[in-house]
């Protein structure tokens, strides 16, 4: 297939300063819970994006200094020539599958707590650091001798990283990450010296930073800005007129600006609480400011929009973080005229969460992202299996749906078999209020399996042990999910709550159209997903007097890890919703819920309610059992292989089903079944000695 016309002007070549990118497709910055401890894994991951066609990859934030130290966080480092090899394997890999390398000079500043260098942070002002963890630490006010060594630390990293062989070298002054930014801020800067009071003093920072990076490196790479145009607080922040300012006022100083949103919670909004291209109002306008190129991101998935956004002169380069993760193929897609295929992000900020949690980032989309290197997972392509080969998939969820896809790519003849309603869960949640976007997760799928001649999928098929035994296939998966528990037994309560006469409901009979009988509606969430907070608004717009009880300090508290609480609670306050933190489920019995303090034991008697219960679910494992069960008749019907995958092996996310889905796929052997893999590691080069046990005495 050949590239729709229309979309041509997305691959000219754009000049950025002394290089040129190949297309318009950009890969901002972003972070991966990979960083500086897993080296080989990042710069695979960053190759597959450039092999995908993205015109420029970047790294994630590289901090210049042990100054900026955002630990326990894992980013990249650039502190000295020791870790140039480290860098320079990502540009390496990078360039060497067509795409510009661009790198990241980050300092945190007063976001830096420094807790692993142990080095007094440093700011515009002596103000508490603004961590995410509220550390017990204070910045120190830079003086003039802290800027002029602030200035060299970050020129000599800037030749660092053109040492290491990156294209375009930033300066990060965006989304509280970046020490100019801090200067730039009034809530952050009220010093009363030429770096502070007035516009253009707030910027000379900025401005000599940019002007030092552009001495040492560009002459042959581009410096680009990254700058936050509002801060999301009004007239105490920077706000839109005022970057407009700013940005007027340096307009030709830099190569390219790249424009984001602060902090980073505004900046990556999920589509729950935001549609795609929610930035557009914040960054229209700035173009006629400066003639250089603009990126700027926006959770652009579709094509249409982005040739518009460059049409009406918008921005310059599209810029993607999760829509590349969720499809690093994305550009190549659409240049091959491929619209179908592309897998769209979903918005959910599962990535995200693998910074938080400081660990390989994770895509519901994409399994394969973090395991590239790992696990030798590749986002389009597979190993080809034996001539053949046949596996019955029980179940067309998240992890059925995956298994299927990837064992038909393989060239295994797949039966899919599905009782209700293809995508399962993903189908049923994606009408909750705020999740339509997460269909995605199943429309890309039955799409990819409508084109496929290696996979069938059979609707209505609710099977038995007995239907499995006399198929005939060698190899069985059972992706047949799970369902949350009625009882009220989760993190907090280990046994069956006492439920006597009372009107209880599952988020599942909530899906299927049941309704609470009493006005007042307690869901007990010792979930501390999304789950919770979604019902809640779902009952009250339908009228419902809701209170969210859960044991946390606060309604959906994992969801710090992909910075939507705040967001979540927010829109149940607006809305009326009552939270009770710090409580548990005693009793419910008729139409009264019973509540306790887990501080104090206090008990609190909710009247005239029916009760959620959002605690835990049970895998849906029986026809797997029935099927071990007669085990003794598997080699008469030529079964060889039972495997369990998704939820129905143990509840999880929707990531970590279609996850399962895709390592089922991969570990399948057409003789034995899957066989586990494990994954690599990249084991740190211990240091040599003389050390401190092996000295003399």
């Amino acid at each position: 297939m050949s590239r729709d016309p229309r979309y041509d002007i997305l691959f000219e070549p754009v000049k950025i300063g002394p290089v040129t990118t190949k297309n318009r497709f950009f890969q901002v910055p972003h972070c991966n819970g990979m960083g500086y401890r897993d080296a080989t894994a990042l710069a695979t991951m960053r190759a597959i994006k450039a092999e995908g066609g993205w015109g420029v990859v970047c790294t994630e934030q590289v901090e210049i200094h042990p100054t900026g130290d955002i630990a326990p966080f894992i980013e990249l480092r650039i502190w000295d020539d020791k870790d140039i090899p480290m860098l320079a394997r990502i540009a390496d890999a990078v360039k060497s599958k067509g795409a510009l390398a661009g790198l990241q000079l980050a300092h945190n500043s007063m976001n830096a707590p420094n807790l692993y260098s142990r080095e007094i942070p440093l700011g515009p002002m002596d103000l508490p650091v603004y961590s995410y963890f509220s550390d017990p630490v204070q910045v120190r006010a830079m003086d003039k001798q802290d800027i002029r060594d602030f200035r060299k630390w970050h020129r000599d990293a800037a030749l660092r990283a053109k040492r290491a062989g990156f294209n375009l070298i930033y300066v990060y002054a965006g989304k509280l990450f970046g020490l100019p930014m801090y200067f730039l801020s009034r809530r952050f800067n009220a010093r009363t010296d030429e770096y502070g009071g007035s516009l253009e003093n707030r910027a000379r920072f900025l401005k000599e930073l940019i002007e030092d990076t552009k001495d040492a490196v560009g002459d042959t790479c581009a410096v680009p800005c990254r700058i936050s145009v509002d801060e999301m607080v009004g007239e105490e922040g920077i706000h839109a007129a005022e970057a407009q300012d700013i940005i007027g006022h340096l307009a030709e100083l830099p190569d390219l600006w790249d424009l984001t949103l602060s902090g980073w919670e505004n900046d990556s909004q999920t589509s729950r609480f935001a549609e795609e291209g929610y930035q557009l109002p914040f960054i229209k306008g700035i173009k006629p400011l400066t003639t250089k190129p603009i990126v700027s991101v926006g959770r652009y998935t579709s094509p249409d929009l982005m040739v518009k956004l460059v049409r009406d002169g918008v921005i310059d380069l599209i810029g993607a973080a999760r829509p590349s993760i969720a499809d690093p193929y994305l550009p190549k897609k659409i240049e091959e005229g491929r619209i179908e295929d592309i897998r769209e992000c979903i918005g959910c900020n599962m990535c995200v969460a693998g910074d938080f949690t400081m660990t390989p980032a994770r895509c519901t989309q994409n399994p394969s992202f973090g395991d590239e290197w790992r696990r030798g997972w590749h986002p389009e392509k597979i190993r080809a299996a034996k001539p053949n080969s046949r596996v019955l998939v029980v179940g067309a969820g998240p992890a059925g749906l995956e298994a299927a896809m990837m064992l038909g790519r393989r060239g295994v003849e797949v039966a899919l078999a599905e009782k209700g309603e293809p995508g399962g869960r993903v189908m049923r949640e994606s009408r909750l209020p705020g999740l339509s976007a997460w269909r995605r997760v199943a429309d890309y799928r039955l799409g990819q399996i409508q084109q496929s001649t290696s996979v069938t999928l059979y609707r209505d098929s609710a099977l038995t042990a007995d239907d499995i035994l006399g198929f005939g296939f060698a190899h069985v998966a059972i992706a047949t999910g799970s369902a949350w528990r009625s009882d009220g037994v989760g993190r907090r309560l280990l046994r069956a709550a006492p439920l006597a006469g009372a009107d209880v409901l599952t988020p599942e009979e909530l899906m299927s159209g049941a309704r609470p009988k009493h006005p007042n509606v307690v869901i007990y969430d010792d979930d501390h997903y999304y789950m919770g907070g979604v019902l809640a608004e779902l009952l009250v717009k339908e009228g419902h007097t809701v209170s969210v009880v859960t044991t946390a300090s606060e309604v959906s508290t994992w969801m710090r890890m992909t910075m939507e609480q705040l967001f979540v609670q927010h829109r149940l306050v607006n809305l009326g919703v009552k939270i009770v933190s710090h409580h548990g489920l005693i009793r419910a019995e008729g139409s009264s819920v019973t509540l306790s303090c887990i501080f104090t034991g206090k008990e609190t008697v909710v009247e005239d309610c029916s009760a959620i219960m959002v605690t835990a679910r049970l895998p849906h494992n029986v026809l797997a059992r029935e099927v071990e069960a007669r085990r003794e008749d598997w080699a008469a019907a030529g079964l060889r292989s039972v495997s369990v995958i998704g939820d129905a092996l143990a509840p999880g996310t929707i990531a970590a089903a279609v996850w399962s889905g895709r390592r089922y796929a991969e570990e399948f052997d057409e003789e034995q079944g899957p066989i586990p893999q494990s994954f690599r590691r990249e084991v740190t080069e211990l240091t040599a000695g003389p050390f401190y046990w092996e000295a003399s005495a």
